[in-house]
Formats: structure tokens, sequence, C-alpha cells
């Protein structure tokens, strides 16, 4: 359930109603706005115990119930949208983030080539794969540590934010002091220790829709990183797995203001691993951003043809630079820039 105080409400006021809910043997979340306090008491057994059993508390102006199987990532527990801070970098903003970078890092002539061209272009945030999970064990699977401490030394070169996916928890730490954005990967999603893990950091996480997610299911998993203690956590929807073959994955623009009515965080659009066809990749990104996303991932590689992995969906150089110019016509267009 919710609690919501009321304007000015004390800190022993406050305290009073934590001090209840962990009496009953419930976790409780703390959002603590301009004028008021939201209080998300979270336990599988709530509704065991009468709301009026808060309400009658002093300070407190509603109790609600939250009746989605999602609960901090709801509209419930925080009206306003989250704005996710990546250095000065705001995700959720009115400006809409562009990320692009390669899709694995192969070498430090690479990277540094790819971003410095990419930022050059307009992107605000570096990304790279230095861990890989790819579908077959003889596939490419990334410099691992060495491309961690390239995404690094970019960061401190350029000073530029970087993000990278973890794909497992043992990697959380390190992974934390290299990069400034941990990435889930869709394969990752229901894998609840590693969201734990990432949560538990405070760092923002950058969570990816799993193949066959629901939506519902995709916020529940934010929920674990929420709930681990960070409230940086930028959601990215990257196709799904249905029936159609035409494209890797299809697309689901409807997420975007679906989560916009349902979430109070912010929902990036990765159109390189839906389209799975460089060529396809400017019009998804382009639908993205006109249905309402606050940015996009975008894959974009030197040389795609001799990419180590996923060279078929990169953009070239000029490809990119090309798009960011169509990008902020309709950016303007929705009352937003890049």
């Amino acid at each position: 359930m919710i609690v919501e105080m009321q304007r000015g409400a004390s800190q022993t006021e406050v305290d009073a109603v934590i001090e209840r809910a962990r009496g009953y043997g419930f976790d409780v979340q703390l959002n603590r706005g301009t004028d008021k306090v939201v209080i998300a008491i979270l336990g599988s057994d709530t509704g065991r115990v009468p709301t009026s059993n808060f309400e009658v508390l002093p300070g407190v102006a509603t109790v609600t119930r939250i009746m989605r199987p999602y609960k901090l990532a709801s509209r419930e527990f925080r009206d306003a949208p989250t704005e996710v801070q990546i250095g000065d970098v705001a995700v959720g903003g009115p400006r809409i983030v562009i990320m692009a970078g390669p899709c694995s890092i192969e070498s430090w002539e690479q990277l540094s080539a790819t971003a410095r061209h990419v930022m050059a272009c307009g992107a605000r945030v570096i990304r790279g794969g230095a861990y890989k999970p790819r579908t077959s064990p003889f596939s490419f699977q990334g410099l691992g540590e060495q491309g961690a401490e390239m995404l690094r030394r970019l960061h401190d070169e350029l000073g530029v934010p970087v993000v990278s996916e973890v794909t497992d928890s043992h990697q959380v730490e390190q992974m934390a002091h290299q990069v400034d954005v941990l990435q889930v990967g869709a394969r990752n999603m229901q894998n609840y220790t590693l969201l734990r893990a990432i949560g538990e950091t405070n760092k923002p996480c950058m969570l990816k829709r799993g193949l066959s997610a629901t939506i519902t299911e995709w916020l529940q998993a934010a929920d674990y990183v929420l709930a681990a203690g960070t409230s940086q956590v930028i959601l990215c929807e990257r196709g799904i797995r249905t029936f159609e073959d035409s494209t890797r994955f299809t697309l689901d623009v409807s997420a975007v203001p679906v989560i916009k009515r349902q979430s109070h965080l912010p929902v990036i659009v990765d159109p390189s691993h839906a389209a799975g066809h460089y060529a396809l990749v400017p019009a998804l990104a382009r639908a993205a951003v006109a249905a309402g996303a606050d940015g996009l991932l975008i894959e974009v590689h030197p040389d795609p043809p001799n990419a180590l992995s996923d060279g078929i969906q990169s953009l070239t150089f000029s490809d990119f630079a090309r798009l960011m110019g169509e990008l902020a016509v309709i950016a303007q267009a929705v009352g937003r820039t890049l």
C-alpha cells in the first residue's frame, strides 16, 4: 500500500508510519518529494492489514492499496517522472539522450574513434560491450575486463558517461568502478540475483526488456532493482520475439506510451537490436522519438562489414550523422531537443 503524508508532515510523523509498518513485518521505501513524503509499504500479505491502521496516524493524508503487481515502478508510488542523472546528463527530462557506440569493444582504436565521432554528432553517452552474452558459445564474447578498462579510460579522457552490460553478479563490483551505467541485457531481465546486486550499488541501471516479457513483468523486474536501494532505473525497449521474422525482433513502439502512463521511470529504445539490419534502424529510431522515448541506444561501428559482433545492424559514421539530423527535426516537432 501507499501512504501519502500531508504537506509539511514532520519526521517524527513519518517515522511513526515506518515503525508501524515494520511492526507488521513489512518493508518500506520512501519517496521524498519537494513538499511531501510518500511511503511504500511492501510485503506479500499487506492485504491482511486494514488501511485504517495507518490512516489514523498523525500526518497521514491518504492510504491507497496498489493493485498492480509492480509497486515502486508505478505511478502510484511516484507521480512525477523520474530523471536519471548520469554525470551531467539527465535521462527523462526535456532533452532526448542519444547513447551510441559499438556493440562489442574490439580495440582501443575502434572504441575511441567511434566515441569521438558520435559525440561530435550529438551523442551524450557512449555504449560499448565489454562482456557479451551470445547465443552461440563460439561467437565473440567480448574483451571482458580489458574492455571495461577501456571504457574507464574513455570516460577519463573525454569526460563522457559510459554504459556497458553486466552479465553476471560476480562482475558487478568491478563494473561499478568502470562504467557510469550498469546495463542488464534482455537475457538477464529476470536474473533476480543480478538485479539485486546492481540495485545495491546505487548506480544508474539500464534494464532491457526480456525477449518474451510483458510490460508488467518488465516493471516487476525494475522493482527488484528499486527495492535493492537505487532509484536510478532506465527502461530500454529493444524488441520482443513474435511470430514475425522479417526483423530480428518486433519493436513494440506502443510500450513507450504505455510505460509513460503506468510508470514514472524513463524509457529509451534500442532500434538496432529490434531491426537486426542497419537499413531499418533509422526508421525505427525516428518512430521511437515520435512516440515519446526519452532516449535511444544505437550501435555504430567504423567498419561494420568486419565487426566481430552484430555488424549487420550497426550504422556507419556517415549513417549516424545523417540520422542525428533527422532526429533533431522530429524531436522539435514533439517539443523536445537532442
